[in-house]
């Protein structure tokens, strides 16, 4: 594969498509409302069209002047217009090859490969990753040999015997389990904010005002038929993110594969992401309001890979929905360095009246609000009370932390409750804040931060006792024993 090779024509395809999909803001702005009230029409018409042309040219463009090529341990790739880039990967350096196939690829068999890097976390190609958006098949599968060839080659040079190949099932997503994921899915939520946020758009073309005030002639004789139509209009959102989240975890399966764990999953749009064990940084298990009762979590890995722009490749789901009670068997005999039993020390229990004062604090300007413009049905806002203080126990009563054989475990709660496990080699920083309010009761909130895609990831427990704090920080700034 030494001769430059130009990636597959459905990739000027796929260049301008993602094109359009970056301008589709501005162009609807530009096409939709920029000739109201003007005589412009043709101008805009003329120039919509334009814009459209500019971009399948600049695709087109794009795709004729990227090459790749494999030479002499190296992916290298040149791209650009004006200004001709050209990009070395030596193949040592490479720690995954990510492949996805979306509606186009798969159309003609292709796939989407995208290189992960030692030096990933930017924001792009030119940033430690590179993307092949179109190649064949046996393309990218002779990308993949080559590379293991390289990494067995590397560890026979490194005086390691070299190991078979090995591959293991760790998880493979069941129908119940893939109905259960989806509808505790948070998708609802999107779907209804999307709709409103592309209706809204029209509000020059549709008499919003009129519409309101039919429905609010109809409403006074009509509750129960409005009742109906709103309950309809939340079981197809609903209906509608059932339907997305089974198509995209659908044969969701993880296996380890070597030293990597390769998740592939879809049906629609397939995708094989492969994470380097020496990559994960944390392992958080994360329980939403719904799961949580059930007894079922989900199950993340923090890797060092990942960019800004793709914090899939390193917030990575590895467990969709499975009982919490599973989660050890499951997980400890892959990732060997972590353990997910163990006990934690709670928050301490005068640290509750901060957690109950802060949520008031919170929501008692909304109840000032709504008791002063919507009165008398305003006082009913004072509800918010009640629902605030079960709120700030469930966040004290989820707070706690653990040291445990080098690794630090913290929980907490913001929408779910997460336990974080991070070992101490991993975590990057650990900072121990107190406030004067804090100090008066001898509390203190402790952070750890470990290193994931651009930024960093991690946990924050807030009102802890001030020697638990203490004890971690010892613990982290002292040298553990050989």
């Amino acid at each position: 594969m030494s001769e430059p090779k130009r990636l597959h024509p459905v990739a000027a395809i796929v260049n301008a498509l993602r094109q359009l999909k970056e301008m589709i803001i501005p162009f609807l702005i530009f096409v939709v409302f920029g000739s109201r009230g003007t005589n412009w029409d043709l101008f805009y018409f003329i120039g919509s069209i334009a814009v459209v042309v500019l971009v399948l040219v600049y695709g087109v463009l794009s795709w004729y002047r990227f090459t790749y090529r494999v030479e002499q341990g190296e992916l290298r790739i040149e791209y650009g217009l004006i200004v001709r880039k050209k990009r070395y990967i030596p193949f040592d350096r490479i720690q995954s090859l990510d492949l996805s196939e979306g509606i186009l690829q798969r159309l003609f068999g292709l796939v989407k490969v995208k290189v992960e890097t030692a030096g990933s976390g930017g924001m792009g190609l030119q940033d430690g990753e590179a993307v092949l958006a179109a190649i064949t098949k046996q393309d990218a599968q002779a990308i993949h040999d080559y590379l293991v060839s390289i990494k067995k080659t590397g560890q026979v040079q490194q005086g390691e015997e070299e190991q078979p190949s090995s591959e293991d099932v760790l998880y493979k997503i069941s129908a119940h389990e893939l109905v259960m994921l989806a509808s505790t899915s948070g998708g609802v939520g999107v779907v209804i904010s999307a709709v409103l946020a592309f209706v809204f758009q029209f509000e020059e073309f549709i008499p919003y005002e009129q519409i309101f005030d039919g429905v609010e002639n109809f409403v006074q004789n009509g509750v129960i038929f409005i009742s109906v139509v709103v309950f309809l209009g939340f079981l197809l959102a609903w209906l509608i993110a059932l339907l997305g989240t089974m198509l995209k975890y659908a044969h969701f399966t993880v296996r380890k594969v070597d030293n990597d764990l390769v998740i592939t999953r879809g049906l629609l749009e397939k995708r094989q992401l492969t994470i380097p064990l020496n990559r994960i940084q944390a392992v958080r298990i994360s329980e939403n309001l719904i799961r949580q009762p059930l007894g079922y979590a989900s199950a993340f890995v923090e890797s060092a890979g990942g960019s800004a722009l793709d914090q899939e490749s390193s917030k990575v789901l590895i467990l969709p929905i499975v009982k919490k009670s599973k989660i050890p068997g499951l997980l400890e005999p892959y990732l060997t360095d972590y353990h997910f039993s163990v006990n934690l020390s709670p928050a301490p229990p005068r640290a509750y009246r901060r957690y109950l004062l802060k949520g008031w604090l919170f929501v008692l300007p909304i109840i000032a609000l709504a008791i002063w413009f919507l009165r008398p049905w305003g006082y009913g806002a004072l509800i918010l009370l009640v629902l605030s203080a079960i709120w700030s126990y469930l966040n004290y009563k989820d707070a706690g932390w653990s040291l445990d054989e080098g690794m630090l475990t913290f929980r907490y709660r913001n929408m779910a409750k997460n336990t974080v496990y991070m070992r101490k080699n991993k975590i990057q920083s650990l900072s121990v804040k107190q406030s004067s309010f804090q100090k008066k009761k001898k509390l203190t909130t402790v952070e750890a931060i470990v290193m994931s895609g651009h930024g960093g990831a991690g946990g924050k427990v807030i009102d802890l006792e001030k020697w638990h704090a203490d004890q971690i920080y010892n613990w982290y700034s002292h040298e553990m024993p050989d």
